[in-house]
């Protein structure tokens, strides 16, 4: 695992294909930024806030505990054990030359994006309820911009580093200033075609 400095938040790096696929589920995925956003949390709780069975949620919160994405959090017993995350964050290498990692890399990749854009259209079907103010500030746009991948890597790095003040907020519900609210920031960049090549 890389090494995460001081001033950032913990992160589970998965290298195994196994806990990549693993990983690699909706529900799973749901389960582990609840418990970093509300938890610890009991499987009992989590399924009522995720609207799956206690069964659901109880296998997989053992499955990710399996590739240490979460942990028991002390005190209950069987379902009504809490459960907590164990890191802030999951990273995972996208080039992968072993193929049943990069296969298991793609698949998580596919769930991510799903998942990120699935949030995203829920937003925009219910967005006309929100107040003026949060209708202005969330939006979308896209950029094309000519880049090396060192540049690109430098570009990604700097807009991480302008996150940094707001991550503490996570688990520290004081340093929320009033009317905060979870916001979703979503950063994709790839190649585009280029002009007159194939699309």
């Amino acid at each position: 695992m890389t090494e995460v400095p001081e001033d950032r938040p913990s992160s589970v790096r998965l290298t195994d294909p196994r806990a990549l696929r693993a990983y690699a589920h909706p529900t799973r995925m749901a389960l582990v930024g609840l418990l970093r956003t509300e938890g610890p949390l009991t499987a009992t709780r989590a399924a009522a806030l995720i609207g799956e069975s206690v069964a659901s949620c109880s296998f997989h919160l053992r499955q990710l505990a399996k590739y240490g994405l979460v942990e028991e959090a002390g005190g209950g017993r069987g379902r009504e054990k809490p459960w907590r995350a164990t890191a802030q964050f999951t990273s995972w290498d996208p080039a992968q030359e072993d193929p049943a990692a990069a296969e298991a890399v793609d698949a998580l990749q596919r769930t991510v994006v799903e998942r990120l854009f699935e949030q995203a259209r829920r937003w925009l079907a219910g967005s006309s309820q929100e107040s003026p103010a949060w209708r202005r500030a969330a939006g979308s746009n896209d950029t094309l911009l000519w880049l090396t991948p060192e540049e690109l890597t430098e570009l990604t790095s700097r807009m991480e580093e302008l996150t940094l003040p707001y991550l503490a907020r996570h688990t520290a519900p004081q340093a929320r200033p009033e009317g905060a609210r979870p916001v979703t920031l979503i950063q994709l960049a790839f190649p585009a075609p280029e002009p007159g090549g194939p699309s």
